[in-house]
C-alpha cells in the first residue's frame, strides 16, 4: 500500500518532469509579479528575475536527474541481461 503512494510522488517520465516545471514557473512568475508590485522599480524587477531562474535552475536539474536514472536502469538492465547469458 505504501508502495503504491511513495510512487505518486516520483518522476518517472519526461512529461512529467516538465507538468512539474510549468507549475513551479507558474507560481515563481505569479510571486515575481507580486515583487514587481510591492518592490516597484529596478529590485522587483531583480528579485523576478531570481525567481525565474530558480525554475531554470530547478528545472534543469530534475530534467538531469530524470536523464541518470533511465540511463542507470537501462545500465542495469543490460548487466542483468548479460548475466542470464
Amino acid at each position: 500500500m505504501w508502495t503504491k503512494i511513495k510512487r505518486l510522488f516520483v518522476i518517472k517520465t519526461r512529461f512529467e518532469a516538465f507538468l512539474i516545471i510549468y507549475a513551479l514557473a507558474l507560481g515563481a512568475m505569479t510571486r515575481g509579479a507580486n515583487y514587481t508590485i510591492e518592490y516597484p522599480g529596478v529590485g522587483g524587477w531583480l528579485l523576478m528575475s531570481a525567481t525565474a531562474g530558480a525554475v531554470f535552475l530547478g528545472g534543469a536539474k530534475i530534467l538531469d536527474a530524470i536523464r541518470y536514472e533511465q540511463e542507470a536502469r537501462l545500465a542495469a538492465e543490460a548487466e542483468e541481461a548479460a548475466a542470464d547469458r
